[in-house]
């Protein structure tokens, strides 16, 4: 499982003497010095994140000023959609003054509609900084208190209870967005100091109060795509570690199946110039240089292609991830709520920024390139167990009385076949809701939600080969791979040991995956 990481704070003269302080939007500050953050967050920056959120002061300035306009406006009787009206269909239904804080709660109440498996807390964590980011960009209309009290569930580590199940991709995330609210109120239910707890208690322990909300602020904190932003964070953090994981082991397999060098020398990608082929092929001739395998004569004129078009085929992938990250990193630096109080330009506009269609494009297309660097790896210990080129069949070595690594190939491959059926376009679908109303959706929450099954099978067909992979090494000694992957093997041996007869292979196959877990670019790098 990715995680992001919470480091302490090594200062004993940091404010907060427990972590160390990130100003949201403006400075981080930690050991007594400051430095400036640009607005515009990264997706490095969101792999590199700890510590507590802070709301610099042009952040707060910001919000207030936005909040009072918005109250201006108000005062003077106007109508606007969702802050004076009813939703979705009901949008022509107008809303007393006095029952404009009842309508924004009767929303997120109403909305908090989620069923299925609960999000994986590193999300909902994921979800409560791009939501406080979003809103602190001063266009949402919402009052400084509802940001800092989002910020303050991210510090406190209060985790919402949030669904899989239950949004369209437009309209925001209404519903996985509306269990992320409830806390604010009091209500729903979180994870806090290990436990799973009604929020209420969890504010009670913290110190906390529910919070009554103003006119807007419901509909602010609904609409918005941080439901399928924040999986599609996390989908492209472990992305980079996985095609990272498929070059190494993908190397390793080359070497353990006798397989030539020559698919990765520089001529042949200088011609076909894709970025992420030609990184590919850099990285898997420098991973076996020195290879002493290398150095044995090969028999074969060519390698099957699960070998052979590695550049292609993970460089093709690793391009997708490239674009994908592009948009992504629009997308949690946008505005995505609806309506849009613009104090600057004197108007508030009702559009559909909360449209999930760029981001369930790229999450269905990252689950098609991720799931194929799976389909290729699967062949490689197709390969490895076919008895073919010296090594004995499902390298076991009593094969026979030994099934060896049979059933190992037989999991990938029922894996492999699972993303196939996972990868069906969620993006292609679209069904009518809200009365007509919102016609076209994006489905990108389903899409989002596929991706990450889509991920998590990927890694464990990547563990399955590197299992195979060293099986494979052992049984060309004494011969070599190269110092690099030399390095690989010893580090993976210290947890999965050398298979001399049948045993219980879960247990290693679960001790593979969790190795992969491991950053990958000790090896890669060194």
């Amino acid at each position: 499982m990715l995680t992001l990481p919470n480091k302490r704070c090594s200062s004993n003269k940091c404010r907060t003497n427990k972590l160390s302080s990130v100003l949201l939007n403006n400075y981080i500050c930690c050991n007594n010095s400051s430095m400036l953050l640009p607005e515009h967050i990264s997706l490095s920056q969101l792999k590199a994140w700890s510590g507590k959120l802070e709301l610099s002061a042009d952040t707060k300035s910001r919000i207030t000023h936005n909040r009072s306009y918005l109250d201006n406006k108000l005062s003077k009787g106007e109508t606007y959609y969702g802050i004076n009206t009813g939703f979705g269909a009901l949008c022509n239904v107008r809303i007393e003054t006095t029952e404009l804080a009842q309508l924004q709660e009767n929303l997120v109440c109403s909305h908090a509609c989620g069923m299925g498996d609960e999000v994986p807390q590193d999300i909902v964590r994921l979800m409560l900084l791009l939501k406080v980011h979003g809103l602190s960009r001063g266009y949402s209309g919402v009052r400084l208190e509802i940001v800092q009290r989002l910020a303050d569930l991210y510090n406190y580590d209060i985790l919402p209870i949030v669904y899989q199940q239950g949004s369209l991709g437009a309209s925001g995330d209404l519903a996985p967005l509306a269990h992320l609210s409830l806390p604010l109120l009091g209500k729903g239910w979180v994870y806090y100091e290990g436990r799973k707890m009604p929020a209420a208690a969890a504010l009670d322990k913290a110190g906390l109060q529910p919070m009554l909300l103003a006119a807007k602020e419901g509909l602010a904190l609904l609409n918005g795509t941080q439901f399928m932003s924040s999986y599609a964070v996390w989908s492209l953090l472990a992305a980079h570690r996985l095609l990272a994981w498929a070059d190494l082991i993908g190397a390793m397999s080359v070497d353990a199946f006798m397989a030539k060098d020559e698919p990765f020398r520089s001529p042949l990608h200088k011609v076909r110039p894709h970025a992420g082929q030609i990184a590919t092929a850099k990285n898997i001739l420098q991973l076996l240089e020195k290879s002493g395998l290398q150095q044995l004569k090969k028999e074969q004129v060519q390698d099957p292609y699960s070998f052979r078009c590695m550049p292609q085929v993970h460089g093709a992938s690793k391009d997708v991830v490239s674009m994908a990250g592009n948009v992504v990193e629009t997308e949690i630096n946008s505005v995505t709520d609806n309506p849009i109080v613009f104090d600057d330009e004197d108007a508030i506009m009702s559009g559909g920024n909360f449209h999930g269609q760029p981001l369930a494009l790229q999450l269905d297309f990252l689950a098609i390139a991720l799931s194929e660097i799976a389909n290729i790896s699967e062949r490689r210990t197709y390969l490895l167990v076919s008895g073919q080129r010296g090594l004995p069949a499902f390298l076991a070595p009593d094969a026979g009385l030994n099934s060896g690594f049979m059933i190992t190939q037989y999991t990938a491959a029922a894996i492999v076949s699972q993303n196939k059926q996972l990868c069906t376009p969620a993006s292609i679908d679209s069904i009518v809701s809200s009365n007509g109303q919102e016609d076209h959706v994006s489905m990108g929450a389903n899409a989002a939600t596929k991706l990450y099954r889509v991920i998590q099978n990927v890694q464990r067909v990547l563990a399955v080969e590197l299992l195979n992979a060293a099986q494979a090494i052992d049984l060309r000694r004494p011969e070599k791979t190269s110092p690099k992957l030399e390095s690989l093997w010893s580090e993976f041996r210290k947890e999965v040991t050398f298979m001399e007869r049948d045993r219980v292979l879960h247990d290693d196959m679960i001790a593979a995956e969790q190795f992969l877990n491991n950053d990958p670019h000790k090896w890669l790098t060194a």
